[in-house]
């Protein structure tokens, strides 16, 4: 329906607006406490740890972070904690919308795994908050202490989570799902960990009681945890657009392959602000997205790259092409489609005529042949067949 639509667009809007928010005080207060330097003498003797200068939008600006608390808490003092707790809000509620409404068309694939939307939707919940819930039981354990060994925990939390989504459900579906299951992490850093410990600092201030390290120290970690958990969240936010990445035989490795190099490039920042700089982290990231990239996409160009039809061979023909087309395609991609899933088509692609065809026949080519994500979820049952046939056509009119 068109109002669905209209409800999908505005809260996806309002989901990237708020992450945009969440993401920009992560990165800058990361920043901001790497970058504290030693204060004067008598900033030291007013209980100040680290102070820096900036400069920005015609203005010079003076922070200064207290060692514990300062004497007497302002009156107005900032929290950061609704760009975090709205775009959980808004990106449930459209996995809500989207994945679990619409469980049949984007969730669930017959081709993987015969769910019924109710065992797809406590499926996905089970993977998000049990997910969760071991991250949470292990920061709460003596592994959070070691840096090394709880990356390695999680690592392997969200590889064995990938791997049972991409088992469960549609690869988009699934990738959606460990984002769901990273988002909900990083927000329940802030809800369980983070702010708790910023409310006991304040109360400890407030009533002139000794203000408990170990509060500064836990928040301080789980906003670290965030930090390098969201280049690996934007990468899933966007991964829809990809489907050379969900579709692929080892999706699950996929997403994880690129995870850890997203977080490994954000490691390069953070040291950076630090005054570390490491050129051989940026590059070895670069590297192993190219690595990457070339393992997922090169066996699909070296297989396509030359038509299939042999010397002899009747040539495939437009009449077989565009039947194959109306059958499979039209019903979505048209002015006016008639698969009640889609009240416009998809991208603004249309196929009501040969010339429209024509126009985006390399897009064809590849959605159909070589990612294979079109039809959408394989609704219309399109055979191997069909699309070679497809890609003879294209292959043997390239010139």
């Amino acid at each position: 329906m068109v109002w669905m639509d209209w409800v999908s667009l505005f809260i996806r809007w309002f989901h990237v607006i708020a992450g945009v928010a969440w993401i920009g005080a992560s990165f800058y207060f990361i920043w901001l406490d790497n970058n504290l330097q030693q204060p004067p003498e008598w900033k030291k003797n007013k209980g100040i740890k680290g102070d820096l200068w900036a400069v920005h939008g015609g203005g010079f600006y003076e922070v200064a972070k207290y060692q514990y608390g300062p004497e007497k808490i302002p009156e107005t003092l900032h929290w950061f904690k609704w760009e975090a707790y709205t775009t959980w809000i808004s990106g449930f509620s459209l996995l809500i919308l989207v994945y679990y409404f619409g469980a049949s068309a984007f969730l669930i694939d017959p081709n993987i795994m015969e769910l019924t939307q109710s065992q797809a939707v406590l499926m996905g919940l089970g993977l998000i908050f049990g997910g969760m819930l071991m991250y949470e039981v292990a920061c709460r354990s003596p592994l959070a202490k070691s840096p090394l060994l709880f990356a390695i925990f999680l690592l392997i939390l969200l590889t064995v989570a990938a791997w049972l989504a991409t088992q469960w459900f549609s690869g988009r579906g699934a990738y959606i799902h460990i984002g769901a299951l990273i988002g909900t992490i990083m927000v329940a850093n802030v809800f369980l960990q983070i702010m708790p410990s910023q409310r006991a600092m304040v109360d400890a201030v407030k009533n002139k009681q000794e203000v408990d390290p170990s509060w500064g120290e836990k928040a301080k970690l789980r906003s670290v945890h965030n930090n390098y958990l969201t280049l690996p969240i934007l990468f899933i936010m966007i991964s829809n657009h990809y489907p050379m990445t969900y579709l692929h035989e080892q999706n699950w490795l996929v997403l994880i392959a690129l995870c850890v190099v997203s977080a490994w490039i954000r490691h390069f920042f953070n040291l950076k602000h630090l005054g570390v700089f490491k050129p051989s982290i940026l590059i070895s990231g670069a590297v192993a997205m190219l690595a990457i990239a070339i393992w997922v996409s090169a066996p699909n160009i070296l297989t396509t790259s030359e038509p299939q039809t042999k010397q002899g061979t009747e040539l495939v023909s437009q009449s077989q092409v565009k039947q194959v087309l109306d059958s499979h395609c039209v019903s979505c991609h048209s002015k006016t489609p008639t698969d009640p899933m889609f009240p416009s088509p998809p991208l603004g692609l249309v196929m009501d005529d040969w010339k429209d065809v024509e126009n985006k026949l390399s897009v064809i080519y590849q959605r159909v042949f070589v990612t294979r994500d079109m039809p959408f979820l394989n609704k219309t049952q399109m055979t191997n067949e069909e699309r070679k046939l497809v890609a003879d056509w294209y292959l043997q009119n390239l010139n």
